[in-house]
């Protein structure tokens, strides 16, 4: 699987002709800078210009399959199941939605836009067996460095990486992880077998 990271919450995830795409940045009204992309499947954790830029998927005349929202799915080789929990962006009460997605033989966690790092016990339970964490750290209205530090270790991640962050964030974060001459690379290639030799490694992108 291939991993590139386009900034603010946005991923997309390559393995064969499959395409999935995480929190797509919208044309308009948006904090960070738009990509496109096609995608077959696109998960969105909160409906704001920052995390729901669909259109920006398409490929050609084909429309990704949207996914936003809590509930189970299963769209060709890719399974998931989403959990809503409470949030505040942008100063407003919303439901952030967080994501166990199954590709590549991979069990891929996506917290989206998550305020608030006490998650419900169930939840928690639920999300066994990390191997790919995608975690927010910057602060304001996602979760500050040390609160997503101490996440990523309560959820036993094997290989984490940080999003919507600024480069104070990310230092700050790397500090708290002791990996502060660790260098951004462009792309992660990753495999299954080279994910469970991991205990909380962190892997940061360029955005």
């Amino acid at each position: 699987m291939i991993v590139t990271y386009y900034g603010g919450q946005c991923f997309k995830l390559v393995r064969g002709d499959t395409t999935v795409g995480f929190d797509p940045i919208a044309k308009q009204k948006a904090d960070w800078p738009t990509v496109r992309f096609g995608a077959d499947v696109v998960f969105s954790s909160l409906y704001h210009p920052n995390f729901a830029g669909y259109e920006q998927m398409q490929n050609g005349g084909k429309a990704p399959f949207v996914i936003h929202g809590p509930g189970e799915y299963e769209v060709g080789e890719v399974t998931a199941r989403g959990f809503g929990v409470k949030t505040n962006y942008r100063g407003q009460d919303r439901y952030n939605t967080i994501y166990q997605v199954q590709f590549d033989g991979m069990s891929i966690v996506f917290l989206g836009a998550l305020s608030d790092p006490e998650i419900d016990p169930k939840i928690l339970g639920a999300l066994a067996d990390v191997d790919i964490l995608f975690i927010p750290i910057g602060g304001g209205d996602v979760l500050e460095v040390p609160q997503a530090s101490k996440l990523a270790v309560k959820l036993e991640a094997k290989l984490v990486i940080p999003m919507h962050y600024d480069q104070a964030a990310l230092t700050a974060f790397l500090k708290e992880e002791g990996e502060e001459a660790l260098k951004p690379v462009e792309k992660l290639t990753v495999k299954k077998k080279d994910v469970s030799l991991m205990e909380g490694e962190v892997v940061v992108l360029k955005g």
